[in-house]
């Protein structure tokens, strides 16, 4: 993508109101405004608040608003030019149960209140195999305690990625410290059982991989 269409695409999330960019410092030193008051002041509603993490173009989140108009839904990424597409297409819809964040998965619960968040969806993410990017993987133990902060106690984690690395690291990770796993399936377009939820929203890239016969894996499960 050229620096002009970035631009455009920067000037043009200022634009929409689905699209929230707070700097770092109004994040970390807790001026953010919308913290603990997503569902009262940016939707709303009381509806169930439901994240994803790393969101890339936002075709996740805009498909889970288009199916489940009473439960809202924010998309967040640090790159947003890649959100635009996913902020846009909901304006161009009406689809005010979706926004997005531009901010860094680090920065979380500075992001959200305690117990303000009913789900997570963590959608193909980069599964930093090199051992020296583990603190990077978006499953390792440091993220996941960060997770559980922001979600209520019974909050539900998804995890669907084509990488089997990635899924077989989260799923000994999660046995090895005892958390609750609800579902795992490593080929979820092959295996009968998988959730309607995960077959029914198909990513750009994701169309690709199944393209050529590349399973797409995916865990349910909850932090404890």
């Amino acid at each position: 993508m050229g620096s002009k269409n970035k631009l455009k695409r920067f000037r043009e999330n200022e634009t929409f109101g689905n699209v929230i960019e707070p700097t770092r410092e109004e994040v970390v030193l807790g001026a953010f405004k919308w913290k603990g008051n997503w569902n009262k002041e940016f939707f709303k509603n009381d509806h169930p608040l439901i994240l994803e993490l790393g969101c890339g173009k936002g075709e996740y989140s805009v498909g889970l608003a288009e199916r489940y108009p009473k439960k809202n839904f924010i998309g967040i990424d640090i790159k947003g030019a890649r959100f635009w597409r996913g902020a846009k297409t909901a304006v161009e819809n009406n689809l005010t149960n979706v926004g997005f964040l531009r901010t860094q998965i680090e920065l979380l619960e500075f992001c959200f209140a305690e117990n303000e968040v009913d789900e997570i969806w963590i959608t193909f993410p980069d599964p930093q195999i090199k051992y020296k990017r583990t603190k990077h993987r978006m499953t390792n133990s440091e993220f996941l305690q960060r997770y559980k902060k922001v979600l209520k106690p019974d909050g539900l984690m998804n995890l669907k990625t084509d990488s089997e690395f990635m899924h077989g690291y989260t799923l000994g990770l999660l046995h090895g410290e005892g958390h609750e796993v609800l579902y795992a399936n490593h080929n979820v377009y092959r295996n009968e059982g998988a959730p309607e939820v995960v077959t029914a929203i198909q990513t750009f890239y994701e169309k690709q991989y199944l393209e050529i016969n590349k399973a797409i894996t995916y865990i349910q499960f909850r932090i404890k």
